[in-house]
């Protein structure tokens, strides 16, 4: 099962998308092989909605964070091996019977182009086998297989095969003889080509479950713990933004006596920050991934929507308000009776203080009917946080505060219970002196 979520989710939280470096999958990619980097790739356009294979990978992940094993493989070799399995046309095959006199000599002599290049590809492909066999012994004997769930049964299938065996036991791999080559290339391309590719997938795989260890090990992100799916519960101690440097840890706390969380604070006070730390510890969650919190457990949701960055849309004649009641519609359509976690920031900008007070108030108050899901919503209209106060019990009132150093106003981006009372929009204007220079002939 795969967690529900959209491209404005994506580019909201910076996960994956053009900002290349600047992304959460940035971070994580470090990968050796190219295979890796797919597969990487698709895991974060795919995060996990089942609580069983997000606590396999987490744990396959944390398996390596702890016994600290690297990846035995460099990059290069895998796209040697590439190259060569993916010439498997039967009329570039050689047959012992057919190599001539001519054909040895030129190979003697460096001359055989398409003989070397098929030694390259045996060569490589056979350290490759001999290496990773080595590997997942050495893996099964430390327990992985037990600890994390994963299973190496298909692999040892391959590799114990009768017409496997025998390559194992090749005694010098860079002095293979020309009828070693011929034979090994025979057994490679034309008789366990798609073996091979399995083989190599598996690898591949392991280089993401390392890649990503290292990555959390550095960053001192934690594992989530997961939690069935229905339960509602979302703990984050200590959680971080994991693009930002020196970022300010904030813990939350939400439950089904509490499963909407209702924001307020000043511009520049950091809601929008808290939000996507939010937003991106659970995506990472979801994927089985280390979280850049102290502690995290979540129960599983069935998607994952925020509005965070909306803009209009000119080309279809959508002004800034339509865009954000278009959003909100779907949204709610996704929600349904579904397990999600939607997060709204500052809804309602696009429009006068008025409809945004009561359009806030209202939308609010009905998502909050949904016990099934968590909900974030920020907003600068404290007055509609005073309101829903009466009508709800199941709503959470927090705030980032201001504190004035004089007539500056400073942020502390911790947390605090509560709906605030800071107003220093004006002050802001009047430090910048903008009246001022105006006001110049």
């Amino acid at each position: 099962m795969i967690l529900k979520t959209d491209k404005q989710t994506l580019n909201d939280l910076g996960i994956i998308g053009r900002q290349g470096d600047n992304t959460v999958y940035g971070i994580f990619n470090r990968t050796i092989t190219n295979g890796g980097a797919k597969i990487l790739e698709d895991m974060f356009l795919y995060p996990l909605s089942d609580v069983e294979e997000i606590r396999k990978r987490s744990r396959a992940i944390a398996f390596f964070s702890e016994t600290e094993k690297p990846f035995p493989f460099k990059g290069e070799i895998f796209d040697v091996i590439e190259h060569y399995l993916s010439n498997n046309d039967n009329r570039s095959r050689i047959s012992i019977h057919e190599y001539t006199l001519e054909q040895k000599i030129k190979s003697a002599l460096g001359a055989n182009t398409q003989f070397i290049e098929i030694k390259k590809g045996v060569i490589a492909t056979l350290q490759f086998l001999i290496k990773f066999n080595e590997f997942v012994v050495s893996l099964i004997s430390k327990g992985f297989e037990k600890e994390s769930g994963y299973s190496f049964a298909k692999v040892e299938s391959i590799i114990q095969e009768k017409g496997f065996c025998e390559i194992f036991n090749v005694n010098n791999i860079k002095k293979l003889s020309d009828k070693e080559v011929i034979k090994l290339d025979h057994i490679f391309r034309f008789l366990n080509n798609e073996n091979i590719i399995i083989l190599k997938n598996e690898a591949y795989l392991l280089d993401v479950l390392i890649t990503v260890s290292n990555v959390g090990r550095e960053k001192g992100f934690s594992y989530a713990h997961p939690l069935k799916r229905g339960a509602n519960r979302l703990e984050i101690s200590k959680g971080f933004h994991p693009l930002l440097k020196n970022a300010i840890p904030n813990t939350l706390s939400v439950s089904k006596e509490n499963n909407l969380i209702f924001l307020t604070g000043a511009n520049m006070a950091g809601k929008s920050t808290f939000m996507k730390m939010v937003g991106i510890a659970v995506y990472l969650a979801h994927m089985g991934f280390p979280v850049p919190a102290a502690k995290m457990e979540f129960a599983v949701l069935d998607g994952l929507y925020s509005t965070i960055n909306l803009a209009d849309n000119i080309n279809m004649g959508y002004s800034h308000f339509y865009a954000e009641v278009l959003r909100v519609k779907k949204v709610a359509e996704a929600v349904g009776n579904h397990n999600m976690l939607v997060i709204f920031d500052e809804l309602f900008r696009g429009t006068n203080v008025k409809d945004a007070y009561n359009a806030t108030v209202a939308v609010t108050d009905a998502f909050a009917n949904k016990l099934g899901c968590v909900f974030i919503i920020s907003t600068h209209i404290v007055e509609a946080g005073e309101e829903l106060k009466e009508m709800r019990d199941n709503i959470k009132f927090i705030y980032l505060p201001t504190v004035m150093n004089g007539s500056k106003p400073e942020y502390t981006y911790k947390i605090t219970e509560g709906i605030t009372n800071d107003r220093h929009g004006m002050l802001i204007i009047q430090n910048e002196k903008i009246l001022d220079i105006l006001k110049k002939d």
